[in-house]
């Protein structure tokens, strides 16, 4: 079995979220292509299911609110597994998501956790023994209007993850820029 989504249905590629890539992610828990920790890695194969520490370089000056997806691009599904979803406030101290800043029992301030794939809050990699390696894509939206927080009588933390995109208002985008993490097992 060596099927993988692939990067087609990343958030990156919605509409709208299609915008300029002028902001840098990073991470001293990895470099660009690099490998993930075991740290980050999910509990069931033995990581701590640490999110790393993100950060990212100047936003807009008129940036409301962040969107953050994390997805796994070589998952054997027909797209991209959604890993976590966020919504960061743009006054996070340093411009940076501290490590375990996306945990479910604890988030950090300014961070208000999504429905991913799997309930909310960071899923660590956990990829399948054997499968090679899996690229993590940590993606950072800049949006100039904040998503709402309702929708039809729903709370946006309830709404899936695959509907978020569609969510963001035309033309909000600002800036957005990318990390890529790797695990292997």
């Amino acid at each position: 079995m060596n099927r993988r989504a692939g990067e087609t249905g990343l958030a990156w590629n919605a509409g709208t979220l299609a915008g300029p890539e002028i902001l840098r992610v990073s991470s001293p828990a990895f470099a660009e292509g690099g490998a993930m920790p075991r740290e980050n890695a999910g509990r069931r194969i033995g990581g701590g299911n640490v999110s790393p520490e993100l950060s990212w370089s100047e936003l807009p000056t008129d940036t409301a609110q962040l969107l953050l997806f994390v997805e796994d691009v070589d998952a054997p599904t027909s797209k991209p597994f959604v890993h976590c979803v966020a919504l960061l406030s743009p006054d996070l101290a340093g411009d940076a998501l501290p490590a375990g800043g996306l945990s479910r029992d604890r988030p950090a301030s300014g961070v208000t956790l999504l429905r991913s794939q799997l309930g909310s809050g960071y899923r660590g990699p956990e990829p399948i023994k054997g499968h090679g390696p899996h690229h993590y894509v940590f993606q950072v939206f800049a949006l100039g209007t904040p998503l709402p927080e309702t929708v039809e009588g729903m709370p946006v933390t309830r709404v899936a993850a695959r509907k978020i995109p569609n969510l963001v208002a035309s033309g909000s985008l600002l800036a957005r820029g990318r990390l890529t993490g790797t695990y292997e097992r």
